[in-house]
């Protein structure tokens, strides 16, 4: 009894409170009479006086236009740690668009005055109600000596009132807010840049990188460790929603990529309205059995306390165990076995631009630039062995003889990256692709296939492609660069010099037996297509709050659908239509069939209109006439004459 009793005190003594501290925030405020900056005004104090028509209003916009200035906030020093079980929020009295002014604004918590290893508690959904308080409770165990509440992006943090409420403790990590069911990747600048997002790919900003992500049993998993952030990309860096590269100062494992590795992509996907299509490419590839696709995670992301949106958490393409699985190269391998290799290679569009003095172009026209090793500045002699073994390869290729190309390229793993490319109806296929060599290995390997947010229909340039397929026999490759798919150089003659070299029975088995054994089918990608849209459902609605492009078109898109689901619709339906073409084009299926069997050893016999008389585990006597008939993944037209 004097023992219940006690817990009982202790309880009440730990009861959900309303919580008070020090003010703490932007310190300049604006003056709307006279549109002057202010300290006495519309300040940070006037969000804690219990006033709903007093609001506090900061002199700088929070815009991605004005990158030098940090966010602006507002929040409380609370003396001691405090697990927050509830926060409350008022807009800013000013109907027709103070009630916007919250959508999407952050409260965080953390541990540092500078909020540097701040998490979230919880990310505003919805546009508040002018003159009455919103509540919602938070799902975070940890204890927090600061709070504070972070205003949206293109607002001068208006806001009327907050509360924060709950209990004094150190908590734990055993429940942290996400933003969605997705993990949710936080970041925060420091150091020279404090507080501020990247405006290029040479500067490096000093970071601190957290992922929280959610387990089956209900808690969650926190991670944390220092780095750098920076932008990458090319064309995707010059989007509103921005593209990171991340680089942790010590390799890390992070939540189940296979690789441990420093350096990881944030692909932002802006042309891409569904936000899956590079997750289902690499999803192709995996069934099409390539050697290495690229790790993908759907994730939210915060940087600097703006919510920027559902992202692509990938591997960088580079040389690792768990990447590209070459020996790399030291700066001292300049001759004899150690300067065969291991080297990461790719045929690149983009190589005067970006190459930096790393790149060279072929005999015939291809721009190739070296990837790996990457201070080639330093190691001419690498550069010049490479490009002397590009040549004998592109001078093997070009003599269109099988074994000889087999002396300089693993064949196969060429044709399933083709393969791929057209299945995804990837524009750039040969605008970008990647190649490695091992140290000693005379045979160069292709891929991985990457940058798949233009593919499976999204780009204006292919659109007509896809259009007329039905009636069009071609590649995707072979169609011209002003109306079809992109090709670096003479790429487009490398690829066609070698599939003169190739019987068409190899690119009939490596296509069958993906289907077959790998099950690169239309209805099991549609069914995979179905499992992300659902699992990204949460997060896409928030991202088409910070970003409201569904009526607009951007990047290269042919068309704006204006919903979610109608764009992830499309998809599916080019997803079938393109398994159908590729299942005639490579030979496994006639002119005409739609469908597949279901088993290696299943038999499905159509007659010349395309239409199924039979399905089954043997043969049936037939009539007298012309039939299709597909037995184990072999296709053949038989006429019955009795």
């Amino acid at each position: 009894m004097l023992i219940f009793a006690s817990l009982i005190g202790q309880n009440i003594g730990k009861a959900e409170q309303k919580l008070s501290g020090t003010v703490i925030g932007t310190e300049y405020s604006v003056n709307y009479s006279n549109f002057t900056k202010s300290t006495t005004v519309n300040t940070k104090y006037d969000a804690f006086d219990g006033n709903l028509d007093t609001f506090f209003a900061s002199w700088d916009r929070s815009s991605i236009s004005e990158t030098e200035i940090p966010r602006t906030w507002v929040g409380l020093d609370l003396g001691e740690k405090y697990v927050i079980s509830k926060v409350g929020w008022a807009p800013r009295n000013a109907p027709g668009f103070g009630e916007r002014r919250v959508q999407l604004g952050l409260f965080e918590g953390a541990n540092l005055p500078d909020f540097t290893d701040a998490v979230p508690l919880y990310l505003i959904p919805e546009p508040g109600i002018i003159g009455t308080m919103s509540y919602a409770d938070v799902n975070c165990s940890r204890g927090f000596r600061y709070v504070r509440y972070l205003g949206p992006d293109d607002a001068r943090c208006n806001i009327a009132e907050l509360e924060f409420y709950g209990e004094p403790g150190e908590g734990d990590d055993s429940h942290l807010y996400t933003v969605s069911n997705l993990p949710t990747v936080v970041i925060y600048t420091n150091g020279d840049f404090y507080g501020r997002d990247p405006v290029d790919k040479v500067n490096n900003y000093t970071s601190t990188i957290s992922i929280i992500s959610n387990k089956d049993d209900g808690t969650t998993t926190f991670f944390t460790a220092p780095g750098t952030t920076r932008l990458r990309g090319n064309a995707s860096m010059g989007f509103d929603k921005k593209p990171y590269r991340i680089k942790f100062d010590k390799k890390q494992n992070i939540l189940d990529a296979p690789a441990k590795a420093k350096k990881w992509t944030l692909i932002n996907s802006w042309g891409d309205k569904t936000m899956l299509r590079n997750s289902v490419s690499f999803e192709i590839a995996r069934r099409m059995g390539m050697d290495y696709v690229p790790y993908c995670r759907l994730v939210d992301v915060i940087y600097n306390g703006d919510y920027k949106g559902t992202y692509q958490l990938c591997d960088q393409v580079e040389i690792n165990t768990n990447r590209v699985n070459v020996t790399e190269m030291e700066i001292t391998d300049v001759d004899g076995d150690a300067l065969t290799g291991g080297y990461l290679m790719e045929v690149d569009g983009y190589a005067e631009s970006e190459g930096e003095g790393h790149y060279f172009w072929s005999n015939r026209g291809i721009p190739v630039t070296m990837k790996s090793p990457d201070e080639s500045n330093d190691l001419p002699a690498c550069l010049n062995y490479i490009y002397n073994y590009f040549n004998a390869l592109e001078s093997a290729v070009w003599s269109e003889n099988r074994a000889n190309i087999c002396r300089y390229m693993d064949l196969d793993s060429f044709l399933k990256l083709f393969l791929v490319g057209e299945m995804t109806g990837n524009t750039d296929t040969f605008w970008s692709t990647y190649f490695s060599k091992e140290r000693n290995d005379d045979i160069v390997r292709f891929g991985p296939i990457w940058d798949n947010d233009l593919a499976l229909d999204n780009d204006y340039r292919t659109h007509n492609y896809f259009i007329n397929q039905s009636k069009n026999s071609e590649w995707l490759f072979e169609t011209s660069s002003g109306g079809g798919s992109s090709k670096a150089g003479s790429m487009g003659d490398f690829v066609r010099h070698i599939l003169n070299s190739v019987v068409s029975d190899r690119i009939y088995n490596l296509w069958s037996n993906a289907l077959y054994n790998g099950g690169l089918e239309s209805r099991s990608l549609q069914e995979y297509v179905d499992d992300l849209a659902e699992e990204i459902d949460l997060s896409q609605q928030y991202n088409f709050k910070r970003w409201p492009i569904l009526d607009s078109l951007e990047h290269l898109n042919f068309q704006a659908l204006g919903s979610y689901d109608a764009e992830v619709r499309y998809l599916r339906n080019y997803i079938y239509n393109r398994c159908v073409w590729m299942n005639v084009k490579t030979g496994v299926v006639a002119s005409g069939v739609t469908e597949l069997p279901a088993q290696p050893d299943y038999v499905e016999i159509y007659n010349l209109q395309g239409v199924k008389v039979y399905s089954g585990n043997s043969m049936p006597s037939l009539d007298r006439g012309i039939y299709i008939i597909n037995r184990g993944g072999t296709t053949r037209k038989v006429v019955i004459t009795k």
